[in-house]
């Protein structure tokens, strides 16, 4: 059934055309969240205010039409999709305001959980949801998902930390709680839905047996429905609405901001990983833990140790523990370390009546406690991960009363056994009671479906009535558990939950059949499928995690995204079905403006690189290996004809000036369709001298191999840059200045690290000249024997990736100076503030946070912009597709405006930040050159000496 045409007409009055979707590739995107459902909404909405909002919400109420929500869509039960209009946040949902010291935080719901919680960091708090996709999931949805995590329990989720919200409901009315104002028209506009919010509340008060119901069930971790909790817990009937909207799914309403009530982030943590012979034991010491100073403890199955025991850096133990071994990693936090001690002595007498398989004790040791938090955190993907292709991974939370927690587990246990999902593991959240159990399901099959409706149906008999538990603990009904709401509930609730869903929506158009359904097969219908497509990618499970870093997330597709749409092309033809149009989209928006830089692999569960599939689509459409060889061939001609083309954009530019250039080549760009590049005032000048000095025959300095990169000898500053030197030329001073011999290969005209060739899908090539490469680096190090420094940090990561050849040692820029150069030179910071961009290669060599550090070391004052991970240029992407560079860094230039500089380490990447932030990014080597002196050894010993006495 189509849209209402005058419903179409006013949206396309209200919403740009660049902000509406609905062609086949784009709905099909938008299509996925991170549940086992696909619906494909006839219409896509990016809004990016509350007006927009509103006069949606307003069309939608006129013309009975359906509407869902969606932030980041993580969300694990279905909520944040629809069949009809979806309405996605866009950028202009980011705003946050930090109150009395950190105490409160008020956040807009596209703000990212993390990044809420990066902004309260320095006054030691933090939001207290922590749910698992807290680097990606945004407030928008941990709110209305009522989220919770490993820390938050029940005392510190969205609703108990609630100081205000600003809503729009379904008729389009915004009301903001923490706004006198806005309350005093709301009272007066809605007298009667406060008065009947208000009457909801006594009659549930007053009927003691449902009251005493709602309690018990909220001692628990529970998203099961509305938030019944609120009506006992509050008598103010605005109080109710907004607790109401709390794990409502979009289902009531819209959350345009939330306040939190900030809870403390203490810096003090210790972690153990206690093994129980047996689940009996291991849950009595939950029921003890519950009385002790703990801030999580996470209960791990003998199937889920399993599945990560052969995972590199596992200790070998975990292969030997016994068949019923049952384990707790527990942590403790305080806000000081002798206060940590005593939480920690306490807790070990507490457990030290246990009989123990095995023990890692208590430990402060950064190091060991990211390797226990592995243990727990690498169960969910490796079962993403040796699944079959083709099926799913379904992620179910229950509740157990932490009392029966020992017999849920082991009945679960026997459930999953019953019906035969072998690959299973169980782990959870235990002083909650709060467990989840993964498996692997497929829905190709009407069987499998029986199947899978068998056990839902067991499960939801032994947890919601044999148990009492609850079905859902944090990850929200959804339309997965809707149609086992009243079998939790029972009858007098679950028409309460049906009264509050029609007071707030009584046209039914906020996202149907979430939460609450007539139908009771809904949780079996819009499976999704999951084709193969590539072994690349048929790993993904979809979860979203990989969009935040993604540069082209909100121009075109993401990484997940990318991966929905390949796989529906792959079914199709296998179906015989025309993929003409699609993969004419697809070339665009999946392969052309895909960065391919490789982040997305650093935040997927199971490790997917998205760019590897796409560098692969290239290779398959590359026709020009003729011309991919001569290049490789005649690489210094080839780098001859580049810098020509880059005097004479320079010559023009003397003669047309940068406006009549920046005209021109517009023109020229959009004419020849990204070939011939737009040139900008960070166009790079060409580098003016390539002779390279020539050693002494004598000299007692120790010795550095040079690898200037093929854009360090190609590109130099911009005509306006402040710095004028080469980077080959700054960088072979400042390793002069700490004492080095400077050597270069031989031939260096004539190397490539390859990045080029295979970027353009010719991987032949671009191993050829990566060896050559590195068969002139082993000469010139002497077989090894010394250091090899090339100068920007994509060619460093391109030469070091499965590097066999141990005798190298292959450094970029910032492990350089991080390992040689610091006890060699002495910094003088400088006052003016300096931009970072980490660059994506820069990141992968695991080397972030030691530039931030010697970027500290240079000035008093560092900026790094918020949400900015890629800045797109990819190589030459910024000269071919510069939409992709723009959209990138479209928030670049408002963060570093009180910045005179910028500091990255790669040429490429420095043109196109120069250019969208108007102030002059250069390399790491510029900064540390200009604040340092070279160090006496007799400063040096004097130093020493120093540290030996402090």
């Amino acid at each position: 059934m189509s849209l209402p045409e005058r419903f179409l007409g006013a949206i396309e009055r209200l919403i740009p055309a660049d902000r509406r979707f609905d062609d086949p590739l784009s709905t099909l995107a938008f299509g996925t969240d991170a549940s086992f459902y696909r619906l494909i909404p006839k219409l896509v909405v990016r809004v990016e205010s509350e007006m927009e909002v509103v006069e949606l919400l307003k069309l939608a109420c006129a013309e009975d039409v359906p509407v869902t929500f969606r932030a980041a869509g993580t969300s694990l039960s279905g909520q944040a999709l629809s069949d009809s209009v979806l309405i996605v946040l866009g950028d202009n949902w980011n705003g946050r305001e930090i109150r009395n010291a950190g105490e409160q935080i008020r956040l807009q719901p596209g703000v990212i959980g993390a990044n809420a919680n990066a902004a309260l960091a320095p006054y030691l708090r933090k939001i207290g949801p922590d749910p698992a996709s807290i680097g990606a999931a945004k407030i928008g949805g941990i709110v209305a998902n009522n989220s919770s995590g490993m820390c938050c329990g029940t005392a510190q989720n969205s609703y108990k930390t609630l100081a205000g919200m600003r809503m729009v409901l379904a008729d389009g009315t915004v009301v903001d709680s923490e706004d006198a104002t806005s309350v005093a028209a709301f009272r007066q506009s809605h007298a009667r839905l406060l008065h009947q919010l208000a009457e909801l509340g006594r009659e549930t008060r007053a009927n003691t047996e449902l009251a005493a119901r709602i309690r018990h069930k909220y001692r628990l971790k529970n998203t099961t429905g509305f938030s019944l909790n609120a009506l006992v817990d509050y008598d103010q009937p605005l109080d109710i609405l907004t607790h109401l909207m709390v794990g409502s799914e979009g289902a009531l309403g819209f959350i345009s901001s939330v306040t939190y009530d900030t809870v403390p982030d203490h810096p003090h943590k210790a972690c153990a990983l206690v093994v129980f012979p047996d689940v009996e034991n291991c849950c009595r010491a939950v029921t003890m833990l519950k009385q002790q100073p703990v801030s999580a403890v996470e209960l791990l199955d003998r199937r889920s140790l399993r599945s990560v025991e052969h995972k590199p850096g596992m200790p070998a133990w975990v292969k030997e523990l016994s068949p019923t071994a049952c384990a707790l990693l527990i942590e403790s936090r305080a806000a000081s370390q002798t206060l940590l001690h005593e939480q920690v002595e306490a807790v070990r007498a507490a457990i030290g009546r246990f009989p123990v398989e095995k023990l890692v004790d208590f430990s402060e040791d950064p190091v060991t406690h990211e390797q226990l938090w592995r243990i727990r955190k690498d169960t969910f993907p490796a079962v993403g991960a040796v699944r079959e292709t083709g099926t799913t991974v379904i992620i179910e939370d229950v509740t157990f009363p932490v009392e029966r927690l020992a017999e849920g587990v082991n009945r679960l246990l026997d459930l999953l056994e019953a019906h035969h999902y072998d690959e299973a593991i169980l782990f959870g959240h235990a002083l909650e009671g709060n467990l989840h159990f993964v498996f692997t399901q497929s829905f190709d099959e009407q069987e499998q479906i029986a199947r899978y409706e068998a056990f839902m149906g067991e499960v939801a008999q032994l947890v919601a009535v044999e148990f009492g538990g609850a079905l859902k603990a944090e990850h929200g009904t959804g339309r997965n558990m809707a149609p086992f709401v009243e079998l939790e509930w029972g009858d007098n609730a679950y028409r309460l939950m049906w009264k509050i869903k029609r007071l707030l929506d009584p046209k039914g158009i906020l996202n149907p059949d979430v939460v609450l359904s007539e139908d009771p097969q809904i949780h079996l219908k819009n499976l999704k499928p999951m084709p193969a497509a590539d072994g690349i990618v048929d790993k993904c499970i979809e979860c979203g995690f990989c969009e935040p870093v993604c540069p082209s997330n909100g121009l075109t597709l993401t990484p997940r995204q990318r991966i929905v749409i390949w796989r529906d092309i792959q079914a199709r033809k296998r179906a015989g079905v025309d993929t003409g149009e699609i993969e004419r989209l697809f070339h665009y928006h999946g392969i052309d403006t895909c960065a391919a830089t490789g982040l997305c692999a650093q935040r997927c569960p199971v490790g997917i690189n998205t760019g590897d599939l796409v560098r692969k689509l290239r290779g398959q459409q590359a026709d020009k290996t003729g011309t991919a060889n001569w290049l490789a061939n005649n690489f210094a001609a080839a780098l001859q004809g580049a810098r020509f083309m880059l005097h004479v954009a320079k010559g023009t530019h003397t003669i047309m000036g940068t406006r009549g250039l920046e005209r021109a080549s517009s023109v020229i760009a959009r004419a020849s369709r990204g070939h011939v590049p737009q040139w900008t005032p960070a166009m790079p000048q060409p580098v003016q001298r390539l002779s390279l000095p020539q050693l002494p025959s004598r000299d007692a300095r120790p010795r550095v191999v040079y690898l200037a990169a093929c854009v360090s000898r190609v590109m130099g500053p911009a005509a306006q840059d402040r710095e004028q030197e080469s980077l080959l030329d700054v960088s072979h001073a400042l390793l002069e200045k700490a004492g080095y011999q400077v050597v270069f290969p031989d031939s260096h005209s004539h190397l490539c690290c390859g990045q080029p060739f295979a970027s353009k899908g010719y991987p032949e090539q671009a191993e050829s000249k990566r060896q050559e490469t590195l068969n002139a680096l082993l000469k010139a190090s002497r077989g090894g024997i010394d250091p090899i420094y090339c100068d920007t940090s994509p060619c460093t990561l391109r030469l070091v990736q499965e590097l066999a050849d141990e005798r190298l040692q292959i450094y970029d820029p910032v492990r350089f100076i991080r390992t040689h150069l610091l006890e060699r030179l002495h910094f003088v910071p400088q006052a003016a503030p300096i931009a970072v961009h980490i660059t994506c290669s820069t990141q992968h060599l695991g080397e972030a946070q030691a530039l931030i550090d010697i970027v500290r070391r240079c000035t008093q004052d560092l900026v790094i912009p918020e949400g900015i991970h890629c800045c797109g240029f990819a190589g030459d992407k910024g000269f071919t597709t510069p939409e992709l560079n723009g959209h990138a860094l479209r928030s670049l230039k408002d963060a570093v405006h009180l910045c005179t500089e910028g500091i990255s380490t790669s040429r490429t990447c420095e043109i196109g930040l120069s250019h969208h932030s108007g102030i002059d990014y250069h390399s790491l080597v510029y900064l540390v050159h200009r604040v340092t002196r070279p160090r006496s050894f007799r400063v040096k010993r004097q130093e020493r000496a120093m540290e030996e006495l402090s």
